[in-house]
């Protein structure tokens, strides 16, 4: 397995190239995906709080090193402080919520999960609604205080890392330029549609590692969004296209004799990009990590870089969540401004 370096003050840290996502897993669908993934040699796991799956992890987890198949050291563990809890004062006491689920004592990454800020619901710790169905913004959360909350929980020794997520360069510059500690690492969606070669160049001159979420272009988004938040998009570019089925990328698929999902990722691991595709079945989950014994040609690399999409391939513009773009710190205003 291919590991990546992490930028870090005082310690050498390095990630699993890839990891095994966690986002929609139901609880009997997370444990068989997790148990087939430690056996095919996944080390790296990505979850969040408002994932709903850390318990289900950590259950896995205490089990595995129980019966002595790893040891805790093996793995990285990311989890991500939720959109309804992004103030100072709520950084220590989720994450110690998420660190109880995971029956961990720490993390091996922490993640700003978005910039932009809800009220919380006490009872359930999700967003606040009001009456019309909107989400209720939390006008007075301060990013610059979040980070620097969690800055101290890296110091208190219960993340190793801390990072960002769904960040625009504009908010990862003006958190990097007044951080004591970096980040580490950006998770962003990424994939062979929305390729984000500008907030990448970004990263690679400010030394922070790129995780992809929705690496394959997460098929079955689109029924979450309609179930969850009866959302269907504003745009007709929100058809959630199949990316797996591609012409490009069947023919590449042939050609070196992978899955197509085989060669989505591997376009993006050979660019050193951090890969954390979900799945429950446990051929997929096994082919999902076997990338490392081919390498596709310059020229075929050319061929993937070329279905770039810009903005037009995004899926992730968080609009299901009603109001959202009202918030100050809604990172996609130019696909509002564009429409």
């Amino acid at each position: 397995m291919r590991l990546i370096k992490l930028a870090t003050a005082n310690q050498i840290l390095e990630m699993p190239i890839v990891g095994l996502g966690s986002w929609r897993a139901q609880p009997e669908e997370m444990e068989k995906a997790l148990w087939a993934a430690l056996d095919a040699g996944y080390r790296h796991i990505d979850t969040a709080f408002n994932y709903n799956t850390e318990e289900t992890i950590g259950k896995v987890i205490k089990q595995w090193i129980s019966q002595g198949k790893g040891r805790r050291e093996d793995l990285f563990i990311t989890t991500k402080l939720p959109n309804c809890a992004n103030r100072a004062a709520d950084v220590g006491r989720f994450l110690k919520m998420s660190l109880d689920r995971l029956q961990l004592s720490h993390v091996d990454l922490y993640l700003i999960h978005m910039p932009f800020s809800f009220r919380c619901n006490e009872t359930n710790f999700s967003p606040l609604t009001n009456e019309d169905g909107s989400f209720s913004l939390d006008y007075s959360s301060d990013i610059i205080a979040t980070w620097q909350a969690m800055e101290q929980q890296v110091q208190k020794g219960l993340t190793k890392a801390i990072g960002l997520s769904n960040f625009n360069a504009e908010q990862i510059e003006k958190i990097y330029s007044c951080a004591e500690v970096k980040p580490a690492v950006l998770q962003v969606e990424l994939h062979a549609y929305l390729q984000q070669n500008d907030l990448r160049a970004l990263c690679k001159r400010l030394n922070i590692a790129v995780t992809a979420y929705a690496p394959l272009g997460s098929p079955g988004a689109n029924n979450h969004f309609s179930s969850k938040y009866n959302y269907s998009g504003i745009v007709s570019i929100h058809d959630f296209p199949d990316i797996l089925g591609h012409p490009v990328v069947k023919e590449m698929a042939e050609k070196y004799k992978k899955s197509p999902g085989q060669i989505l990722l591997r376009h993006l691991v050979q660019q050193d990009v951090i890969v954390i595709p979900k799945s429950s079945n446990p051929e997929r989950i096994k082919a999902n990590i076997d990338l490392f014994d081919f390498e596709l040609s310059q020229e075929d690399m050319g061929k993937l870089n070329g279905l770039d999409r810009g903005e037009n391939g995004r899926i992730f513009d968080f609009l299901f969540f009603k109001g959202v773009e009202k918030h100050p710190e809604y990172p996609f205003k130019q696909r509002i401004d564009g429409w």
